[in-house]
């Protein structure tokens, strides 16, 4: 039996199109209300959910094993309430029914799903892919205040689920208002020294343009793990308990380059180079860090432009890399395309900027 859970508060805008998309995979959906003045718990029974409720206690995780103790069901799917399944749904039951089916016993595992996450870049909207673990046997709960993480020593395995969600659009970032920052700061209060607070820390604070702010952070959570490393091997070690670490390094130089400290930035990304050659956001972000460069020392520009022509190159010769936290949909393709295309323009070479302007169409379905 699988059961849906949700934990929810004010979330009418979107609670109906997850449950709905959920429901033709699961047995049971439960929603666990937190407090709703709109018409959460109305719409969660109106699409065959049970509501349940409980009093917020500034606690993510409290909340989460509330829900997960109000169902016997053997495996729980958890999903918020800005998220929805875009496509994979039957590989749930396929892979209870592996499990079950293990010659010595249930074969339990936690099951990491591909979040979809849209946000606003400029007056774009981007996609970018991450892989959580979200489809979780009896027994296991979670822990944290805010960015909670379920705690087991079970082998994880990368379902072919993918989950819309659009919690980070601009807007909804702002309904939030400080409410995650409060949170980070209260848990970090007595964790000082954690990694993975400090960097989604940073992640909040350049959400809402405080890239000064965001760099200490970021710069905080790299020293707690150790990074940059010394040799290659300790580089996979520690990017394998710490995927985040690609996302976080990137993020990094694009508030530094935000804050306009370009010296330090080009320090920064030299530093960061040898490590990131397999990722097409660095190069990316190399790249967008050398134009506004040039942009702002016009007599640097000759010098700077076939560098950034090769590190948007780099990204194509890449490709898209979504198995890496943070990658962002199109740095290794159209997005990279069309800064070639509009590189090549304003250097007066249209027949280059033709084949790339050829290349830059983001691709549909």
């Amino acid at each position: 039996m699988i059961c849906l859970t949700v934990i929810a508060r004010n979330e009418a805008r979107c609670l109906a199109r997850c449950l709905q998309s959920a429901a033709p995979f699961v047995d049971e959906m439960l929603v666990v209300d937190t407090g709703s003045t709109d018409d959460t718990r109305a719409i969660a029974a109106a699409c065959g959910a049970r509501v349940a409720e409980f009093t917020w206690v500034d606690d993510f995780s409290a909340a989460r094993n509330h829900a997960l103790t109000l169902t016997d069901a053997d495996w729980r799917l958890v999903l918020d309430a800005d998220e929805w399944i875009e496509s994979g749904g039957d590989c749930l039951r396929e892979a209870v029914k592996s499990a079950s089916g293990a010659a010595a016993g249930p074969a339990l595992f936690v099951g990491e799903i591909d979040v979809r996450s849209a946000f606003d870049d400029g007056t774009a909207v981007r996609i970018a892919p991450s892989w959580i673990t979200r489809f979780l046997p009896r027994g296991v709960l979670y822990e944290g205040r805010i960015h909670e993480q379920p705690v087991h020593r079970l082998p994880a395995r990368r379902l072919p689920l993918h989950v819309g969600h659009d919690g980070y659009r601009r807007e909804q970032q702002v309904r939030k208002g400080d409410r995650n920052e409060a949170l980070l700061l209260r848990q970090l209060q007595s964790d000082p020294a954690n990694a993975y607070l400090r960097y989604q820390l940073g992640k909040d604070l350049q959400v809402h343009d405080r890239h000064a702010e965001a760099c200490t952070q970021f710069l905080l959570a790299r020293q707690a793990t150790g990074w940059p490393p010394a040799t290659a091997s300790e580089a996979a070690a520690l990017r394998g308990r710490c995927g985040w670490l690609h996302d976080l390094v990137v993020r990094e130089l694009y508030c530094m380059k935000r804050t306009r400290d370009f010296d330090a930035a080009l320090q920064f990304a030299q530093a960061q180079s040898p490590w990131w050659q397999h990722s097409p956001d660095f190069h990316f972000a190399l790249g967008d860090l050398l134009l506004d460069v040039a942009l702002a020392n016009p007599a640097r520009s000759g010098a700077l432009l076939p560098m950034m022509e090769a590190s948007w190159m780099r990204c194509l010769e890449l490709g898209e890399a979504p198995l890496l936290e943070g990658s962002v949909e199109g740095r290794g393709s159209f997005l990279a395309a069309h800064n070639l295309a509009v590189l090549h323009d304003l250097s007066g070479n249209p027949d280059k900027a033709a084949h790339f302007r050829g290349l830059s169409t983001r691709p549909t379905g």
